[in-house]
């Protein structure tokens, strides 16, 4: 090779390297100039709409510029999960993904992304238990007497849902599957009227989220025999897990996580990630979380990364074995 040809090589060489190196602080510094729009998979007024009307607008502070919302619902989430897939990898579309919307769809619709491939992830930033409520005519104080009771005739329980892949279902499939009980699915359109159902006597039982559970649990309208995560909820202190009633490792939450798209540069990831764990740690944040069931999270990238591989694996499998099919 001449050796002027493999001097200006070698500094093309140089060169790119430099570059590939100084990109990603000169990113974080400009990061971001104009407002970040962040997807929802949800109408406004429900659970995710009300944390990113929490979060949101102190993490716009942080960043000095608005992060708006657009809800996107529709089919099981993914709809809005596709918008981000397909949008520009800059940081100003974001996606704030829920459970089983994220871990749970790949096995029961035909998407034209891949929840894994496909984005960025940047954290899991919030977390809450289901509750495990009967109706009070029902003779369970403890999940062991609602197993013994379902053992004892088969197919005449009735469980309540807000519809086919939704948490509430998948929740008590992994329960019926775990449990070895035969116990019949009413599924409703939302979980509100689920938990309708469940009130009336009309279904026996329900796996609800704690904030539209606890209420009528007060009231005795409902009578709680357990929480679905690792650990008990301070609004519930009394109520043991599942794992303390009998189901080691039965653990099943809500979250939602916050992602971009895949190919977003390393150091967007960072920035946002850090300033959502300052928000996290805000007292004004975390305590209106609390006042709806939720927990503050504060994962890394990678370990919301795991989480994601490790929830789609359980899902596939009880999805598969339980001959589950989206309506």
């Amino acid at each position: 090779m001449d050796r002027a040809l493999f001097h200006t090589s070698s500094r093309i060489a140089v060169f790119a390297t430099a570059l590939l190196f100084t990109a990603s602080p000169a990113v974080a510094q400009t990061y971001p100039h104009k407002p970040i729009r962040v997807v929802l998979p949800f109408p406004p007024g429900g659970g995710t709409d009300s944390l990113a009307r929490v979060i949101l607008p102190r993490m716009g502070q942080a960043l000095g510029q608005s992060l708006v919302i657009d809800n996107r619902p529709g089919a099981g989430g993914t709809l809005a999960a596709e918008i981000v897939a397909r949008s520009a990898p800059d940081g100003y579309t974001l996606f704030m993904g829920s459970s089983t919307g994220v871990t749970a769809a790949p096995s029961l619709y035909k998407l034209a992304y891949d929840p894994i491939r496909d984005f960025a992830p940047i954290t899991q930033f919030a977390t809450a238990s289901f509750i495990l409520v009967v109706h009070p005519s029902l003779r369970a104080a403890t999940v062991s007497e609602l197993v013994a009771l379902a053992k004892g005739k088969p197919g005449t329980l009735r469980y309540a849902s807000g519809g086919i892949g939704s948490p509430l279902h998948l929740a008590a499939e992994l329960f019926k599957s775990r449990a070895g009980v035969d116990i019949v699915h009413v599924p409703y359109k939302g979980g509100a009227a689920a938990a309708r159902s469940v009130l009336s006597g009309e279904a026996h039982m329900i796996f609800g989220s704690v904030a539209a559970s606890l209420p009528h649990v007060k009231a005795g309208k409902l009578r709680a025999l357990a929480v679905t995560g690792l650990a008990r909820v301070p609004l519930l202190p009394e109520l043991p897990t599942m794992a303390e009633s009998g189901f080691a490792g039965f653990n099943v939450q809500a979250w939602n996580s916050l992602e971009a798209p895949a190919g977003t540069p390393r150091a967007v990831i960072r920035r946002l990630h850090g300033e959502m764990i300052k928000v996290l740690r805000m007292p004004d944040v975390a305590a209106p979380m609390s006042r709806i069931g939720y927990a503050p999270a504060e994962t890394t990238p990678e370990q919301y990364a795991n989480i994601k591989r490790t929830e789609s694996a359980m899902w596939a499998k009880l999805i598969k074995d339980a001959n589950i099919r989206p309506e």
